[in-house]
């Protein structure tokens, strides 16, 4: 076991070290001071391997942190009129069920247990129950004083704070052992990055029990949920004689693995064909415009189901929501004054809002995969006024489709403000909108912008540029934490209004100074 356990760290270690150098390479400003040798340095090596061990280390308790600080306890503030410890037991239960299917360990068809299992042909059963093993003492031994901290701090009991990891672990564990015993009576094997209908279904139930029923002003009672956990860390002891006198690894992680070695091997056939049933093929669609123009106007009609189906479902989406606000408005008319100051008050959450529903990375995607993936292999497709050209057209384009729902949400917010009481100044009704139109817009240049700087797409559409994820954690964690802001309609729009001009400006300088270089095919 201790050979296997250290065999399969050597080998998850080496993946993330290659991935770090690699990832080093594509940062712009370092991959110059690098040598060319890379994975040939030992000096690099080491501080990979340093930087590997940390990451291993700060690993068990980041996500987790991440998980209680934004998950639970972010989302509890906004019910600051019940009870803390209720609603931190309330919300972590509900999710705790989800993550017990959707993040199991054992069911990860993952790159290093395809590497170790069908590649080095290791025993299936010992690295199986090594890792898994590992990874419930992760859990464990990550959550343990992380609930604490955060359980005290919402006035739950010390005794149950030290309860729940081991209740989180042993929800995993029955679920897997469930799972292991449909698997010996009937043969399915459960893979949970392919999680059927029914699975999906369950999983948004549970997320609205989680978040809706507090909202409602309904939460379970603290010793139902004390129950629930302690009904977990039950049955978890008993599901752990299950799982490890199960007999069926080696057959059960080769069909897991299968699905994964077929992936592997067709993805980019498999994306193009998937990618291909959304495309037009009417050979009527043409266009009477020029150049870059007459390209752009093809792609846009022939893409025109990737492009604007989403923007316009979200758009629906947001009426619909709009309008169940005004109704409830006239139906309860008490609630119109905490309504009104929300509007002026909150506009900073929607640049979280904007972040989510913005279509750049779907955008960027589709015009790499069915366009510049053949034109950057021309050396006139990569002039600097060619280049520029093209991000001004198509920098129109994604303005068009992401405008769509950011008008509607823009509009709708107008009006309810209007309808419920209204402001002493006119002017905030147009600072709604052209602010959360300038949001659409920051957006709609930021993606586009990092796309062409960074190119990161490889020939299967698969991101392959560290700095490119970089940039997007950064951008997800800004608007995250603009969030948090408490300012004025007023204010806060006319510093987007501007910034977002001012970004424009900045994005088509670098686009057409550095592009040239940075829009490229990536291997």
């Amino acid at each position: 076991m201790n050979k296997t356990l250290r065999i399969s760290f050597s080998l998850k270690n080496t993946y993330r070290v290659n991935t770090i150098l690699y990832s080093l390479k594509q940062i712009p400003l370092v991959k110059r001071i690098l040598p060319d040798m890379l994975y040939r340095s030992e000096e690099l090596k080491l501080f990979a391997n340093v930087v590997s061990v940390l990451w291993e280390i700060v690993s068990v308790f980041l996500g987790k942190v991440l998980y209680l600080l934004i998950m639970v306890c972010g989302a509890g503030i906004l019910y600051g009129n019940l009870p803390g410890s209720n609603v931190f037991l309330h919300i972590l239960l509900f999710l705790t069920i989800i993550g017990s299917f959707a993040n199991t360990t054992l069911f990860n068809p993952s790159k290093d247990k395809y590497y170790a299992i069908i590649l080095m042909r290791m025993n299936a059963r010992d690295y199986t129950l090594v890792n898994y093993t590992y990874a419930m003492l992760k859990v464990v031994v990550g959550f343990l004083p992380l609930t604490i901290l955060f359980g005290l701090l919402q006035g739950v009991p010390l005794l149950l704070c030290l309860l729940l990891p081991f209740s989180i672990a042993g929800s995993k564990f029955t679920v897997a052992a469930l799972s292991l015993g449909d698997y010996e009576k009937n043969g399915n094997v459960f893979n949970e990055n392919k999680l059927k209908k029914y699975a999906w279904l369950l999983m948004a139930l549970l997320l609205g029990a989680a978040y809706g029923l507090p909202a409602a002003g309904l939460l379970l009672p603290e010793m139902v949920s004390a129950a629930v956990y302690v009904a977990f860390v039950i049955t978890g002891a008993f599901s752990i004689r299950k799982i490890y006198s199960f007999q069926y690894y080696p057959e059960m992680n080769k069909e897991l693995l299968a699905q994964m070695t077929t992936q592997m091997d067709t993805a980019v056939q498999v994306t193009k064909a998937q990618t291909e049933k959304r495309i037009s093929t009417d050979s009527s669609i043409t266009s009477n415009r020029k150049g870059f123009e007459y390209l752009n106007e093809l792609f846009i009609r022939r893409h025109k189901k990737i492009l604007w189906r989403s923007a316009n479902r979200i758009a629906g989406v947001c009426a619909v929501l709009v309008c169940g606000v005004l109704l409830a408005m006239s139906l309860w008319p008490e609630i119109r004054r905490h309504i009104n100051e929300a509007v002026m008050n909150f506009l900073p959450y929607f640049a979280f809002i904007m972040y989510c529903i913005n279509r750049g990375t779907g955008f960027t995607q589709a015009l790499f995969m069915n366009c510049d993936h053949s034109l950057l292999t021309y050396s006139f497709y990569k002039q600097p006024r060619s280049i520029l050209r093209l991000f001004q057209i198509r920098l129109r384009e994604i303005m068009k489709i992401n405008a769509v729902p950011a008008a509607v949400i823009g509009t709708g917010l107008a009006l309810i403000l209007y309808a419920s009481g209204g402001t002493e100044h006119p002017v905030n009704y147009l600072i709604l909108i052209v602010s959360i139109l300038g949001m659409s817009m920051f957006f709609s240049v930021h993606y586009l912008t990092v796309y062409y700087l960074l190119q990161p797409y490889n020939a299967g559409t698969e991101l392959k540029s560290g700095m490119y994820k970089v940039i997007m954690c950064v951008t997800y964690f800004c608007c995250y934490f603009l969030m948090q802001l408490r300012m004025s309609t007023e204010i806060f729009g006319m510093m987007t209004i501007l910034f977002c001009v001012i970004y424009c400006a900045a994005a088509c300088i670098l686009v057409y100074k550095f592009a040239p270089r940075t829009f490229r095919l990536r291997m």
